[in-house]
């Protein structure tokens, strides 16, 4: 029991108690005669302060029931998702999750063996069967042609194309077996508010929650290699096709990630719309980014940046970084302060990088340079983990085609793929003047 509502009982019940003194006394004076006025009085002060007492004690019980209700739903969310957790252990084990690849079992084991047939050969022979038995499913991925990667390719063409990526070296990522996919988030904040001791707790508004879709899109590649190559005991086919589509996927997925319009292709970052609205006002719709002009046209000087750097509030600029392009960087690199200081302090040590007001730069080519004219998001500064969310549909798909292009086999391959922006908060924009 909370303190509070212990101290309000024992006042309670010590009221109470007076008050059937006060009580007993006036039925005394009465049965005597006697005139009772200034004990009723006290009497009739007494009830008030009752009354009192007996409405906070009716909120305190409510409040303590909502909080042991609260106490409940939280146990049982706890115990259902351990039991969620257990599940998935359970089927990671059995080689069913779709992310669980395990080279110990059988079918998964056979399935890859038998893929790099296909690839070398074009031999699917029971490809199908063994794909359903390796993957736990009743379908293919791909009814009308084609054959799922096994799961290790299609890991390395993530991580190829991550390297190659920019976008993908600073945004969070997720990988999901679903065509849809959304994220909760809350686009606004529980309201509270100071009380006395004894005060009544007034309602407070609620979080505003809401789920968002990732804009997705399906993206695709078609490598090409020779029968001679691909029969090459010594030609690591699956290694070439990852690195080939990865190369290809990359410039593709860079590109949409920094500005796609979310028509059958992820929303890239600059295409969310902007707003000279700081976060402190509070009135910048979600999913807005805040920008910032520069102050001269065509060119940045050490103020602009100064002052996208402090948009940003400090819990989003411990992971701040830089992006902007390779012009834009060459065009920072030769600004210096009063005394003849250069802004930009390079590492001085091999794997450090460079920083820029203390803080690393990542070079994006799909950046408009700062040269590109007035309203050029040329700039970009923030948490990119937490204000932009690229998800993967795992499942890329491959098929094989020797006849289109003789003597040349070409390799179709397709995936998924699609981006959202998460916390409008974390990144900031510098337009150009």
């Amino acid at each position: 029991m909370d303190a509070a509502l212990r101290k309000t009982i024992d006042e309670l019940g010590g009221a109470v108690e007076e008050f059937k003194s006060v009580q007993k006394r006036v039925e005394t004076l009465e049965t005597e005669g006697k005139s009772g006025e200034d004990v009723k009085e006290q009497l009739a002060k007494y009830d008030t302060e009752i009354s009192k007492l007996s409405g906070i004690k009716s909120d305190l019980d409510k409040i303590q029931t909502e909080r042991i209700e609260e106490k409940k739903q939280i146990s049982e969310m706890t115990a259902a998702n351990e039991e969620f957790e257990k599940q998935l252990e359970e089927l990671a084990k059995k080689g069913l999750r779709p992310n669980a690849g395990d080279s110990d079992n059988p079918d998964v084991e056979a399935y890859t063996k038998a893929y790099g047939q296909f690839l070398r050969k074009g031999r699917d022979d029971g490809l199908a069967e063994l794909h359903m038995k390796a993957t736990n499913t009743n379908t293919l991925l791909d009814p009308d042609g084609g054959f799922a990667v096994p799961e290790e390719i299609d890991r390395a063409i993530i991580e190829y194309a991550r390297q190659a990526n920019p976008m993908r070296q600073i945004a969070a990522t997720t990988t999901v077996s679903t065509p849809d996919y959304k994220k909760l988030v809350n686009i606004g904040k529980a309201t509270s508010g100071w009380v006395g001791e004894t005060d009544g707790r007034p309602e407070t508004e609620s979080p505003k929650l809401a789920q968002l879709p990732a804009f997705m899109g399906e993206i695709y590649a078609n490598p090409a290699s020779t029968q001679t190559a691909l029969d090459d005991i010594f030609f690591d086919a699956e290694a070439w096709l990852a690195q080939e589509v990865a190369i290809e996927f990359a410039e593709q997925e860079n590109d949409a990630f920094t500005n796609g319009n979310g028509v059958n292709k992820p929303k890239g970052i600059l295409d969310y719309a902007t707003a000279a609205v700081t976060d402190k006002a509070g009135t910048r719709p979600f999913g807005t980014l805040e920008a910032r002009t520069a102050a001269a046209a065509g060119t940045v000087g050490g103020d602009d940046l100064i002052d996208l750097v402090h948009a940003a509030r400090p819990a989003y600029r411990g992971n701040g970084r830089w992006m902007m392009s390779n012009l834009s960087i060459a065009a920072i690199r030769k600004l210096k302060d009063a005394d003849g200081n250069y802004l930009w302090r390079p590492g001085l040590e091999e794997g450090v990088p460079d920083r820029l007001l203390g803080y690393s730069m990542l070079e994006n080519e799909n950046v408009p340079d700062i040269t590109a004219g007035a309203g050029s998001k040329a700039i970009l500064f923030g948490d990119f983990a937490r204000g932009y969310l690229i998800v993967d549909r795992i499942g890329t798909r491959v098929l094989r085609d020797p006849y289109t292009n003789k003597p040349y086999v070409m390799f179709y391959t397709t995936k998924r793929v699609g981006a959202m922006g998460t916390d409008s908060l974390a990144i900031k924009v510098l337009e150009m003047a």
